[in-house]
């Protein structure tokens, strides 16, 4: 560790300052860090020293660069600034800091997790694969050390780093295997080709893991459990655990599938169903057999939809069941006017009233999802306040104490939560050597409340902005107050204006230089005074006259000169 403590402290092409390491992984050190430019706190991502020189790693750290940087969802880690220059320092990437712990820790701790909470994480890892295989980039290394837990039950999916990329080079064999053995997909295990299908193999060994608290094939070396992943069938997730629903473990084993046809064909289907189960925990997908056999019967049989399997009809109707027809429709009508009505009976026996409860105040997060989602259909909507800290709840429509009637998995009520984001936050822009009245228009749109003082400036023109309190870049909470000193100009200094009307101008020049006084302009006039006399000045007698301010005379070109008498 010591040996990248070293860095704590420094900063990285002058903007980066590392404040202590978070993280040591197999390849690269982990630092909180502080952006010096916007004063905004991120995580730096630097490849150890070891492995600066070896290609390999190099190309993985560039395609994680690039597979984040091309990627925009709020359960993908952020990438703001990436350097992998030869020669230029340590190679790093800028991301978003994370305040969470993995899913593998959280994991290890709890055990199996409840069905509510386990489907809200999948949800959200899938809904993060969604949008990059939208960009045609596979994963490749989907498990729960890879995916961030936020405290308000956010999930962030990281590290790309051999994520497959669209127009990439042909990878090697050992590429193709190269993500935790525990988790990879047959396809990936034995070397073949693979597609976006692989990371939700992945994601099914998560959801089992999940589901069960154990891994589903274990062994004494990672060669026997790849092998296992080939060709073993997992125990099913309700021998181990039977509290698990079982459309649960219909999800889980479609998604261990070994031949990827068979398996969820998109994270967008994957998503449908585990959404479906979300809305009725007890709800069992239809399943079908046929000629592929499972290890297991009472886990034989696929889940419906998954692919379009084709299946031919192997019976034949006697010819005589078309004779029936006829008389069949009319008694199945009346029994299925006899049924619905006995639906309905039923339906309506199964409807509850409920009063709507105060949300208020509460705190927002996947507890209260989970808990709640059996009940309402939830609209969150999200807001800036400063009294209200974030995930805070400040209103609830419909409001507490009415009442709705709801059927569990086939009804339930509209429930929309304000939840608050927390004070909006903003870095203060530079707004030195601009009209004060453009500045206070700026902070306005901004949210931020401007006062003004002046002072007296030799630099800064009057009316402009000599600086801010508190300074450009200072993080600020939306309402907050900033102090805009603004110039009044050079301070002004005056004095007694001498008279100096019929003295002579060359007496008076250095008294008029002496007062900071300056000559502006000069003309003449014939009189009978001698020449150079000064007959008038511009500024009046006594009277106050700042500093530098300019003055004009009117001096004596001496008397007329007599003309000749003409001839």
């Amino acid at each position: 560790m010591d040996v990248y403590d070293r860095y704590v402290g420094q900063t990285l092409d002058r903007r980066y300052r590392l404040l202590r390491i978070i993280g040591v992984g197999g390849m690269a050190v982990v630092y909180e860090s502080r952006d010096l430019n916007t004063n905004r706190r991120m995580a730096v991502k630097m490849l150890k020293e070891e492995y600066e020189n070896d290609a390999l790693s190099v190309s993985r750290f560039v395609n994680e660069s690039r597979a984040i940087a091309s990627l925009s969802h709020p359960n993908i880690v952020k990438i703001y600034d990436v350097s992998v220059r030869e020669g230029r320092g340590p190679k790093y990437i800028v991301m978003e800091l994370i305040e969470g712990i993995t899913l593998k820790s959280y994991m290890n701790k709890t055990g199996a997790l409840p069905t509510k909470e386990l489907l809200s994480y999948t949800e959200q890892i899938l809904k993060a694969l969604e949008q990059a295989h939208s960009k045609n980039i596979i994963h490749r290394d989907i498990k729960p050390q890879n995916i961030m837990l936020l405290r308000s039950g956010r999930i962030k999916v990281t590290d790309f780093g051999i994520a497959k990329l669209p127009n990439a080079d042909t990878l090697t064999m050992t590429d193709k295997a190269i993500g935790t053995v525990y988790y990879i997909s047959p396809e990936q295990a034995s070397a073949q080709k693979i597609d976006t299908r692989s990371d939700l193999y992945s994601l099914g060994v998560m959801l089992y893991e999940m589901a069960t608290g154990q891994l589903p094939f274990v062994g004494d070396s990672p060669v026997q459990i790849a092998l296992m992943q080939v060709n073993d069938h997992p125990i099913p997730p309700r021998d181990i655990n039977p509290k698990i629903p079982v459309g649960l473990e219909q999800i889980i084993i479609g998604a261990m599938e070994k031949d990827p046809d068979r398996r969820f064909q998109t994270a967008s289907q994957m998503l449908k169903f585990v959404r479906q189960l979300q809305d009725n925990p007890k709800f069992i997908f239809r399943e079908y057999r046929d000629e592929y056999e499972v290890s297991r019967p009472q886990v034989a049989g696929r889940l419906r939809g998954i692919t379009a399997g084709k299946r031919e009809s192997r019976s034949m109707l006697p010819v005589i069941m078309g004779v029936a027809t006829a008389f069949l429709i009319v008694v199945l009508t009346s029994a299925v006017i006899i049924f619905n009505s006995i639906t309905k009976s039923m339906s309506d026996s199964q409807t509850q009233s409920i009063t709507i409860p105060n949300f208020v105040g509460d705190n927002y997060g996947v507890d209260m999802a989970t808990e709640q989602s059996a009940y309402y259909n939830i609209t969150l909507e999200y807001v800036y306040s400063a009294e209200y800290p974030e995930n805070q709840i400040i209103s609830q429509k419909p409001e507490a104490g009415e009442r709705r009637k709801v059927k569990a998995g086939a009804q339930k009520c509209d429930l929309t939560l304000v939840v608050s984001l927390g004070a909006k936050t903003i870095h203060l822009p530079d707004l030195t050597i601009m009209d004060s009245r453009k500045a206070g228009i700026k902070l306005k749109a901004l949210g931020i409340i401007s006062t003004e003082v002046t002072e007296y400036s030799d630099t800064v023109i009057e009316g402009y902005v000599i600086a801010t309190e508190p300074e450009a870049g200072t993080l600020m909470e939306a309402g907050s107050t900033v102090k805009l000193i603004v110039s009044k100009g050079q301070k002004l200094t005056y004095i007694k204006m001498p008279n100096y009307v019929g003295k002579l101008a060359s007496d008076c020049y250095s008294d008029i230089v002496s007062l900071g006084l300056r000559v502006r302009d000069v003309k003449y006039k014939t009189s009978n005074q001698p020449r150079g006399t000064i007959l008038s000045q511009s500024r009046t007698y006594n009277a106050d006259v700042p500093v530098g301010a300019p003055i004009d005379f009117v001096l004596s070109s001496g008397p007329e000169t007599p003309r000749p008498p003409a001839e």
